[in-house]
């Protein structure tokens, strides 16, 4: 299992400082969000917090730290064409001598297009395009001239140099939990960040993060690697990943359930219990930021 920490709205020294913190606690690796406005749940929304380009982001990173894996979770493919996304993530890989990891999703805040008339088709059609993206882009990284010809990308005879470090490329993470992302993930990915359903909606719905459950969970795994089955992939290949927003650290199970109860309402978890939360303290690592991400092959 690897453990990563997720920087966000940061000011650069404390960019810098946090991820060297992550890499000196031991951490595998860290991460940026991608988005022109931050949105919480329930489109919570503060107009002053700050927000640096992602990729920039990254680039800093891969300077200031020597171990630890780099990516984001995850770059939105509304923003970039394919072609500007896998040049990007070539020149990451080359700063930061072969650490990078490629994490690409379909996009979901709709208030960012909404205020920059940025286009915003529905999430089929993000879908497809997320498709079609991941392929012109690994066809970049390793082909000496790519071709394709889609719905909504086109390639001809397009060169990009220099290719990734990490051969064939760097490995590739998709965020997202709905049937038509998983089964791209199937497709294309290394890695799957399972996350509750914010796409179709464009924004995080507390009615839809109540629908995760661990049997929910276990369900998407499963129907992922069914589906990467299919397509004549090893299911066991492809890693999950999720992420947990907040830790807190108490000093007893009866104490830890009794702060998720209290908690459990505000996400429309009633009933929901923490009692398979509790983990000896002696087992875990300190945070150095507010989101932690862990990834396996479980």
């Amino acid at each position: 299992m690897e453990f990563g920490v997720q920087i966000s709205n940061n000011e650069w020294r404390q960019l810098k400082d946090r991820a060297q913190a992550a890499e000196e606690l031991g951490y595998d690796l860290v991460t940026i969000p991608d988005h022109l406005v931050m949105e919480g749940p329930e489109h919570q929304f503060n107009p002053e917090q700050v927000i640096y380009d992602a990729v920039m982001q990254a680039a800093v990173i891969s300077e200031v730290t020597k171990k630890v894996r780099i990516g984001h979770l995850v770059l939105c493919n509304l923003f970039r064409h394919p072609a500007v996304t896998a040049k990007a993530l070539a020149s990451l890989d080359h700063l930061s001598a072969g650490r990078v990891f490629a994490g690409l999703g379909t996009g979901w805040t709709q208030r960012e297009f909404d205020m920059t008339g940025i286009a915003f088709p529905d999430i089929k059609a993000r879908l497809r395009m997320l498709d079609e993206s991941l392929t012109c882009i690994k066809r970049l990284w390793t082909e000496s001239e790519a071709s394709f010809s889609g719905e909504f990308y086109k390639l001809t005879g397009a060169v990009s140099s220099p290719k990734p470090v990490q051969r064939p490329h760097p490995p590739i993470l998709l965020g997202g939990g709905g049937k038509g992302l998983l089964r791209i993930a199937a497709k294309h990915a290394d890695v799957v960040n399972i996350i509750s359903d914010s796409g179709k909606p464009g924004y995080i719905s507390l009615a839809e993060v109540a629908k995760l459950t661990d049997e929910s969970f276990r369900a998407k795994i499963k129907f992922l690697r069914d589906e990467a089955a299919k397509v004549g992939r090893n299911p066991a290949k492809i890693r999950i990943s999720n992420v947990i927003f907040t830790t807190m650290v108490t000093d007893s199970a009866a104490t830890t359930q009794s702060m998720a109860a209290a908690m459990a309402p505000m996400f429309q978890m009633i009933g929901w219990r923490a009692s398979r939360l509790v983990v000896p303290i002696s087992r875990m690592r300190p945070l150095a930021c507010s989101a932690a991400m862990a990834s396996s092959s479980a």
